[in-house]
């Protein structure tokens, strides 16, 4: 019976830490296989973490002050990253990460400064949503705002 209960007691500790174990490093983690395949052209690899059927959008001002939301989609944003001619050198410099989970859940909202062939063209934020998916954890959803006013250069 002890032996029982003991192996009991494992098994539990074993289910329980499991499902913990994605912890703040993992999900920057993530983030960072994203924008490692941004930078290098690597569709491939930004892939690997994207979930099938993850969403895409873009908040931010329009010239005349409208307030704007606008999807995007993956594939779409895919193709630009892959036809992106050699000569043209997309750089975004995440100034910061702040994670938050909770069990399938995460949040990584990552300020940032986007540099064209080094010049620096608009700031902003990413908000990342990730899930635990039968696939391990993937982004299921992308917004960022874009601005040129109030950037921190």
């Amino acid at each position: 019976m002890k032996f029982f209960l003991f192996s009991l007691c494992i098994v539990f500790s074993i289910v329980t830490f499991s499902q913990n174990s994605f912890s703040k490093a993992d999900a920057k983690s993530i983030i960072d296989i994203f924008f490692e395949g941004f930078h290098q052209g690597d569709t491939l690899k930004m892939k690997s973490v994207m979930a099938e059927g993850m969403v895409m959008q873009t908040a931010f001002t329009t010239k005349d002050g409208k307030n704007q939301i606008v999807d995007e989609q993956p594939e779409t944003f895919l193709m630009a990253i892959a036809d992106r001619p050699e000569t043209q050198k997309w750089e975004e410099r995440l100034l910061d990460y702040m994670v938050q989970i909770d069990g399938n859940l995460a949040h990584v909202w990552t300020p940032y400064e986007f540099w064209f062939n080094g010049t620096f063209s608009h700031c902003g934020a990413n908000a990342f949503t990730l899930a635990k998916t039968d696939d391990g954890w993937k982004i299921i959803h992308i917004i960022d705002s874009r601005r040129k006013n109030d950037c921190q250069k």
